[in-house]
């Protein structure tokens, strides 16, 4: 029977700097997947996620090639609550399922899953560690800015709306603070590292 890898999800907020706490681990050898990229997979057109977020959200969604306007939905639903929770409820299984999938598929000794909403979603459940990545409320807003080209009162609205860190910090194993430099990133997360049941 094939050794399952060990599986490290890392979540965090928007614009928390996640992608560089990945990339980080991805240079320790780990295998990276990204939530967010399995979604955007999931989304093209044709696929059963792109049709029931059509028949949902309407044509308005689509850019003019079929595929799904994400800054369009964004704006959907950023805006309306009941819409996001309508939103999750749709996209969060498939995410899932997939995921678990492609865990099944590594042969990683260790495979890192970064998802925003790891814990609402349930693939916390699939994880055997889970790191949070926190940082700077202003950094954070002045990443979304730059980043997406939000205006400051959009990067904030956002801000406003995403999940509480309360409930990912109680399961947190090891908490990676990223509003200092790249080398005090690095040092936080060479130590978490160290600390994986899986290395001792």
């Amino acid at each position: 029977m094939r050794r399952h890898p060990f599986v490290l999800g890392v979540t965090g907020n928007i614009a928390c700097g996640k992608s560089t706490v990945l990339h980080m681990l991805a240079e320790r050898g780990a295998e990276t997947l990204d939530a967010d990229a399995v979604y955007h997979a999931l989304i093209a057109p044709g696929a059963p996620l792109w049709e029931a977020l059509r028949s949902r959200f309407g044509s308005e969604i689509l850019a003019r090639d079929g595929t799904i306007n994400r800054l369009a939905l964004g704006a959907m639903v950023f805006a309306d609550p009941a819409a996001l929770a309508e939103l999750d409820a749709l996209t969060h299984p498939a995410v899932v399922a997939e995921v678990l999938r492609l865990i099944e598929e590594s042969r990683a000794d260790v495979l890192v899953i970064d998802a925003v909403k790891l814990v609402e979603s349930g693939l916390a459940e699939a994880c055997d560690a889970l790191w949070l990545v926190t940082c700077d409320p202003d950094r954070q807003v002045e990443r979304l800015m730059h980043r997406n080209g939000f205006s400051r009162e959009e990067a904030e609205r956002r801000m406003a709306l995403q999940p509480s860190l309360d409930v990912k910090r109680a399961r947190a194993s090891a908490v990676i603070d990223n509003s200092g430099s790249i080398e005090e990133t690095r040092r936080q997360v060479a130590e978490a590292w160290k600390q994986l049941p899986i290395l001792h």
